[in-house]
């Protein structure tokens, strides 16, 4: 067994010699089962508000287990107490109650133990409720000392390591679970009630499809074949769609061979559902009625606090851009003049904004040097030189690929995931994206370089995607040759072809609305947590013996 110290392998020796003694008391050391008759919050739920005097008597008859989190002795009677499913309760353990080996059992017992105890219920002095023990069990003993203080684990990379003792010693985090829980059931009953069909797709895929990002390879040694894990469950479900389900939703795991950061992990949920006979504009609807149901039944109020800003899921509280317009709005309220307006007609004409722009802040800004590899989502936005360097430094390098033959379309998508995406706080839809950036998006009617395409973004960042569907067999065939062609160019996130997945569309795929949101992110929003690990249970990390030698 590993040690991480000298001081935890003498620990480990120690209990386990209390646990001998423990086995010479009678006691089994690693009992299988307690009967309890209650849960500490069945307890609670119950007898919170009983006054003492109904408890003396009447002194209710309870069997409970726990983990015990404060324990002292006081010569020949002692408190403890127990938590169990986020919940506390107080026990009181008296020689002449419990006898003389039961007693013998509560001396040896440590901070993480758990036991089982049978007595009654009254109130001490101060009014705490508590049971008076008359019998006691031992359940299993923690070989390793709690948190110190047991305030729970100060270092947050070891909350995620040990995530087994966060939640035990951190009743935040605890919550913060029980909350996922309650999203992922709110979310199925609000499909559930609307005649969706909830499915489950393949895991392993022989394309990685439905998305724009980088898969994580296997290989299945019977079939001699190369896999991928999903990167998104999308052309499964419309599959389904062809099929003739015509309401089907998954809350899938997916994997993208990507960077980690606040907002990402290599592993996710994910939420997608697909309507036939819809477009992006009844999405639109649903998706506001949706945020707020699950907003209301996890925390009961539409509002939430995010980075320290109140923010308002009701659907009346959302607003929608184009993302021209977002770009236009963010432009004109954060940097004003010149250049007067931002002309998205062709790409001489943007990359010429673009050089307008620099060249404005060169001449203003004498002092203003440009920042090397600049993260923009890093950068506060306080009207510091930093920013502006960033997106000064960001506009060149644009300026130059839009005249080497960036697409239009990949440019403005670029200066709005720069300059719009990290401000919109405010429930926020954008829609009509650029056709380059869409691969699976119908194209607008009236504009071909467009596609009925939205996201919608809270908080600074990205939660959901959706679209129309594209379901031309011959354009969608078309789209993943472009995308063949970008990865000719070097893009490894684009798209691969999938001539199975046009063979399907070909048999008829109906007019369909589909859409992606990220359980995580919306996860985040709702508890007010700043990074997404810390709304999954055992995040990806970095091996310890890693961290270890760099260092």
């Amino acid at each position: 067994m590993h040690f991480e110290s000298e001081f935890e392998r003498e620990l480990f020796a120690l209990r386990q010699d209390k646990l001998r003694q423990i086995e010479a008391l009678g006691q089994a050391k690693y009992p299988n089962q307690f009967a309890f008759t209650h849960t500490i919050p069945d307890i609670r739920s119950k007898w919170n508000e009983t006054a003492s005097e109904t408890l003396e008597a009447e002194k209710p008859q309870v069997a409970i287990a726990g983990r015990i989190l404060a324990i002292r002795a006081q010569g020949k009677a002692g408190f403890a107490s127990l938590q169990q499913e986020g919940q506390r309760l107080q026990i009181y353990v008296r020689l002449d109650a419990v006898g003389e080996q039961a007693f013998a059992l509560y001396k040896l017992l440590d901070l993480g133990d758990h036991i089982g105890v049978t007595g009654y219920l009254f109130r001490t002095r101060t009014g705490e409720l508590t049971v008076h023990v008359e019998s006691l069990k031992f359940l299993a003993k923690a070989m390793l000392t709690l948190p110190e203080k047991f305030h729970g684990l100060s270092d947050v990379e070891m909350r995620y390591r040990q995530r087994y003792v966060d939640l035990f010693t951190n009743l935040d985090s605890r919550e913060v679970f029980v909350k996922r829980a309650k999203v992922l059931k709110a979310v199925r009953q609000f499909f559930d009630t609307r005649g969706y069909l909830e499915v489950e797709t393949p895991m392993m895929q022989p394309i990685a499809g439905g998305a724009a990002a980088r898969p994580f390879k296997t290989h299945h040694n019977t079939l001699d074949m190369d896999l991928f894990l999903r990167i998104a469950p999308e052309l499964y479900l419309k599959r389904l769609v062809v099929g003739g389900l015509d309401r089907v939703y998954e809350i899938n795991r997916n994997f993208r061979n990507e960077g980690i950061s606040t907002q990402h992990n290599p592993e996710f949920t994910m939420l997608e559902f697909y309507q036939a006979y819809a477009n992006y504009k009844d999405l639109m609807k649903l998706t506001k009625e949706l945020i707020a149901f699950v907003a209301q039944e996890v925390n009961g109020t539409t509002k939430t606090i995010f980075n320290g800003v109140e923010i308002d899921l009701a659907v009346k509280q959302w607003q929608e851009l184009t993302m021209r317009e977002a770009i236009q709005v963010r432009w004109d309220n954060r940097f004003g003049q010149p250049p007067s307006a931002i002309d998205f007609l062709t790409s001489a004409s943007f990359a010429d904004f673009l050089g307008r722009a620099v060249e404005y802040w060169d001449s203003s800004r004498a002092d203003l040097k440009p920042i090397k590899g600049a993260l923009l989502y890093n950068v506060p936005d306080d009207g510091e030189d930093r920013l502006i360097a960033a997106i000064r430094n960001e506009f060149l390098i644009l300026q130059g690929d839009l005249n080497k033959g960036l697409s239009l379309g990949k440019a403005i998508y670029t200066v709005f995931e720069d300059i719009v995406e990290p401000n919109l706080t405010r429930p926020t839809i954008i829609y009509d994206y650029p056709t380059v950036v869409s691969p699976l998006s119908k194209a607008k009617p009236d504009d071909p370089e467009h596609v009925e395409r939205f996201e919608f973004f809270i908080g600074g960042f990205e939660v959901g995607n959706a679209f129309s569907e594209l379901n031309d067999p011959v354009e969608q065939h078309k789209r993943f040759e472009d995308q063949l062609a970008e990865r000719g160019r070097g893009d490894d996130e684009a798209h691969q072809m999938d001539e199975d997945y046009v063979r399907a569309l070909s048999y008829g795929l109906p007019p369909t609305g589909g859409e992606g949101i990220g359980i995580d992110r919306l996860t985040m929003l709702l508890t007010g947590s700043k990074s997404i690990r810390d709304v999954i249970l055992f995040p990806l990390m970095r091996s310890a013996k890693n961290v270890e030698q760099a260092q």
